[in-house]
């Protein structure tokens, strides 16, 4: 993407980490801050591979200056409510008439419009109201995964989507588009698998009863001896049979892989096998074998295991480490971005490199 220029509007959550991508995609991203922010902590991993530039959006000369960047824009991300850049001056149709081959991207968890457009939400709500929540958790209870659902698989990644599809379009209209994302339209597509499950009877919505949210016994974690725990997902037959083997489950029982009533006693009996070894133990016999068994590591352990480290899935940057740009291509390298800079820069200057 070198060469994309991209104007951010600063914000929290989907646009940041979509600027972070595209930034290590190699686009010549510039976020804009507010008034008073001199500089950026170096340890927001997501603002790598940015200059800012600091404007008051509630004076002219600010809206100007922002007006200046996005006429010499390809894309603009902003994550605002509705209106709201409506109201600044900057809504879609006053800089389509200064620039109308921009990429104009709206990141938000309700949409443009509908009912609820305008009221406050997160990512536990929006994944709440699309069905994934109540899908997720215990048999008592809903357990919100991380903030990564809505706000980073329904709302980075459909952002990122459609701003390079817009780009893409672009070259053969020459003309620009907006991007209305909102979080609630792309989870349902996340859920896809789940709703033909359901179509085929396959799915039920009770939690912890299907095989992939923990109702398996072949498809869920276990508690070793030591505490830590291992992630079993061995569902094709012939992994199944490697996860028999390796770890001594030759009882007629466990045939009935696919019966359901079956499910719970399996479980409880699996829960005994691997409470017998610790999880060091586990992970030396099943390492490297097509069981689909794997060591539950925690955020700190994970850049220290073999494969991690062999392929650089994290880089180090002061002393500290992030995780490398992704994905890998057979031509272009990508190579970790500079981190953000540390001091504001001028729209004079942003203009004068991208030729505005």
């Amino acid at each position: 993407m070198k060469g994309v220029k991209v104007v951010e509007f600063a914000a929290i959550g989907p646009v940041p980490l979509a600027g972070m991508l595209l930034a290590d995609l190699g686009a010549d991203i510039v976020r804009i801050e507010r008034t008073g922010v001199a500089t950026i902590d170096p340890d927001d991993i997501a603002s790598r591979g940015r200059r800012f530039v600091a404007l008051d959006l509630k004076d002219p000369a600010g809206i100007e200056d922002a007006l200046r960047l996005i006429g010499a824009a390809d894309v603009l991300m902003e994550g605002f409510r509705p209106g709201v850049m409506e109201r600044l001056g900057l809504g879609p149709d006053i800089v389509a008439a200064r620039n109308p081959e921009l990429v104009y991207g709206r990141m938000t968890g309700w949409g443009q419009d509908g009912p609820l457009a305008k009221a406050a939400g997160h990512d536990i709500n929006y994944i709440a109201l699309t069905g994934a929540l109540a899908a997720i958790g215990t048999p008592d209870e809903p357990v919100p995964p991380l903030n990564l659902i809505g706000d980073y698989a329904g709302g980075t990644m459909y952002l990122v989507m459609g701003i390079l599809a817009a780009l893409v379009e672009r070259q053969a209209s020459g003309r620009g588009q907006v991007i209305d994302c909102a979080m609630v339209d792309s989870v349902p597509g996340l859920l896809t698998m789940f709703h033909m499950l359901v179509r085929k009877g396959r799915q039920v919505e009770a939690r912890q009863s299907n095989f992939l949210d923990g109702g398996a016994h072949f498809y869920r974690t276990y508690k070793c001896a030591d505490g830590r725990f291992m992630s079993v997902g061995a569902i094709e037959p012939q992994f199944y049979a490697e996860l028999r083997r390796i770890a001594g489950l030759d009882d007629p029982a466990f045939d009935a892989q696919w019966d359901t009533a079956a499910w719970p006693a399996l479980r409880e009996r699996m829960e005994r096998v691997f409470a017998a070894r610790t999880q060091a133990e586990w992970s030396g016999l099943f390492e490297g074998t097509d069981a689909c068994v794997a060591p539950v590591l925690t955020m700190s352990e994970a850049p220290a295991h073999a494969h991690m480290a062999a392929r650089g899935v994290f880089a180090e940057r002061d002393g500290k480490l992030e995780a490398s740009p992704a994905p890998r291509f057979s031509r272009s390298t990508l190579e970790l971005p500079g981190k953000a800079a540390e001091a504001a820069t001028t729209v004079g200057t942003v203009l004068d490199g991208w030729g505005g």
